[in-house]
């Protein structure tokens, strides 16, 4: 993200003064005050003159490249390394090509720069991974993606919620002064209002307390919500460097505080490690406001621009900035620290491995290790950063040039979670072995198979915010479903009790237990599926089997009625067991009305001989 001197940082590209000549003169002062989209023009009008070298294709690749314009930088790369160029030229073009997806030949230069520099610490990363493409991309998923409706047509980025209002950067104010780096506007500090009950966003208003005509943002906030920092321009607090014989002032990016006063932002004020020689940015404190974590290239620095923590103590002072360490920085850019609430540092880095552009990895402060890349779709081949989660809301924002231009993501984590079922008789509770589970979404797809252990376990990986659907299988029981609604937790144990089968088969018919329906009713009831899922599982088993349905009911009514009714009882059995998989051809069935009886009442019928006679039979016709 070298768009804005307020993302990561200026970075001052040594210039060949034997190859400058007057041709290059007003180009390369427009390269030099960092105005690249006019220096570009320049160069682009010497190629068109004939008066194109290899330093002026150098040059426009330089500028493409701090503009983020990786296509255009590879094809000017491409001409440069027609000539022997330096060790930095050859990695440039590496991370080019492997920002526009080319890996391969990403490779094929990352050779070369190590090469030319084999104890660099980029080589020895690359050295140590060959086969990093493959290791991130089966990376488990963390987190989802939407791009959320603050976004304007101009670059937005370092989105933050505190207190259900979103702050972040923004180069939509139309009215501001015009970035020569980018053609854009200069950023401001916006913020929104975030409606958590749909998850949608008010219209951004700029923060007028806190813009200034130079560069604002991003910020962080303490937990009382009454002190944030902020990244602004040195050029605010008169701190820059004068270039007198080429009339330039270099500023850089400083870090300020303001406190909320009456419920507006009032004093603010520089920290006390800013400097004109280096820059301090993007700043996040910690939930108990004891250690602010930014990005600088002061010296100590391990790179081009390193993680730095500070201590704020209790009277507002602040320690000495202490460097991250080589756990975390590298030879390359590490920048937007976010810490969490439980301690994670969330950052972004173009020195570990990842994707290409920026990476977003994580640490945990508690015991740091190996930083850890978030993986896709965190992470792509473009830039991806300032990331930051709100634990208590549950929800985050990452900001990314994926789509060409700067916008902001909500980042909502998946939960990567566990069902485990174990099978057991439901009659007498003993464990099930070698019973077959079959996982399936809520679309009924099935999304994998697993026998019980001797334990009668199974255990599924799931994302514990959708539902699944459970189908137990055991010889000699019935087969049932289990659903699974969407788990807050990590694990869910499920027992999953099935039924043994419990009938009796002669040479006529299949014996279930009753099969009653309610008076007047046609449809099928919960007990009725059970005793019919066993009827399924028999058929199931045997290809061979015919069935016919015959469907009674008492004697209330008209003859006329019962018979339809029965009819309809008869219709009701044959759809549910054609519902679970049985072929159309292998049942068939019909109503009796009240003409064939279970129970011949002496006089009139009690109400439990009526339940008996509104029965279903099961015929074996073959």
């Amino acid at each position: 993200m070298k768009k804005y001197t307020i993302l990561l940082f200026f970075v001052l590209v040594s210039i060949s003064l034997a190859a400058q000549n007057r041709d290059t003169k007003k180009a390369d002062k427009l390269f030099e005050s960092y105005e690249y989209v006019q220096a570009i023009k320049e160069y682009l009008a010497l190629v068109e003159r004939g008066k194109g070298d290899v330093y002026v294709y150098k040059h426009l690749a330089d500028s493409y490249y701090n503009r983020l314009d990786t296509a255009e930088a590879e094809k000017w790369y491409l001409e440069t390394l027609k000539f022997k160029q330096d060790a930095e030229t050859y990695y440039r073009y590496a991370q080019v090509l492997k920002s526009n997806g080319k890996y391969a030949e990403s490779d094929v230069q990352m050779k070369i720069f190590s090469t030319l520099l084999p104890n660099d610490e980029r080589t020895k990363e690359f050295n140590q991974n060959p086969d990093y493409l493959a290791r991130l991309k089966n990376k488990v998923q963390l987190f989802e993606l939407k791009k959320i409706n603050i976004n304007s047509k101009k670059s937005d980025f370092g989105a933050a919620l505190y207190n259900n209002i979103l702050y972040f950067a923004s180069a939509r104010n139309a009215s501001g002064k015009i970035y020569g780096w980018n053609d854009e506007p200069f950023l401001d500090l916006y913020q929104s209002i975030y409606k958590e009950r749909d998850g949608s966003y008010s219209e951004p208003t700029a923060i007028s307390a806190l813009n200034t005509v130079f560069h604002e943002g991003p910020l962080t906030m303490t937990k009382d919500g009454n002190t944030i920092y902020f990244s602004s321009e040195s050029f605010n607090e008169k701190l820059f460097k004068k270039d007198k014989p080429k009339k330039l002032k270099y500023g850089q990016v400083s870090l300020f505080k303001a406190v909320k006063e009456n419920g507006k932002w009032a004093a603010v004020t520089p920290l006390p490690f800013n400097s004109k020689s280096y820059s301090t940015g993007n700043p996040s404190i910690d939930k108990d406001g004891k250690f602010l974590y930014f990005a600088s290239n002061m010296p100590g620095s391990i790179g081009g621009t390193d993680l730095w923590k500070v201590t704020v103590n209790s009277d507002g002072s602040f320690g000495i900035p202490e460097n991250m360490g080589d756990a975390i920085n590298t030879a390359g850019d590490e920048n937007f620290p976010f810490v969490t609430d439980d301690a994670v540092l969330y950052f972004s880095s173009n020195g570990l491995t990842g994707f290409g552009g920026l990476d977003v990895f994580s640490v945990d402060l508690n015991k740091i290790g190996t930083p850890n890349n978030q993986g896709a779709p965190i992470n792509t081949e473009k830039d991806d950063f300032a990331f930051t989660f709100n634990k208590e809301k549950n929800i985050g924002y990452l900001s990314s040039n994926r789509s060409g231009i700067d916008h902001i993501y909500s980042v909502l984590p998946v939960c990567n979670g566990q069902i485990q079922a174990i099978v057991k008789n439901a009659k007498n509770n003993i464990i099930l072995v070698d019973s077959k589970v079959i996982i399936l979404d809520g679309n009924n797809n099935i999304l994998d198979t697993k026998m019980s252990n001797n334990k009668g376990e199974v255990s599924f990986e799931i994302d514990c915010q959708k539902p699944y659907v459970l189908e137990v299988h055991k010889d000699g029981f019935v087969t049932k479903s289990f659903p699974v609604t969407k788990i807050e937790k990590e694990m869910l144990s499920i027992e999953a009790a099935i039924d043994p089968i419990g009938v009796t088969v002669t040479e006529k018919e299949i014996i279930l237990k009753p099969i009653y329906f309610e008076y007047n009713k046609s449809h099928i009831t919960k007990q009725g599926a059970a005793e019919l899922d066993k009827l399924v599982y028999i058929m199931s088993q045997n290809n061979e089997l015919v069935i016919y349905v015959k469907s009674h009911t008492d004697s209330r009514g008209s003859d006329k009625y019962n018979l339809d009714l029965s009819e309809r009882r008869a219709k009701s059995t044959i759809q549910y067991i054609v519902s679970k998989g049985i072929n159309r051809d292998k049942i068939s069935g019909k109503g009796f009305g009240e003409s064939q009886p279970k129970v011949l009442c002496k006089h009139k019928c009690t109400n439990e001989e009526h339940v008996l006679n509104r029965r279903s039979e099961f015929m074996i016709i073959k």
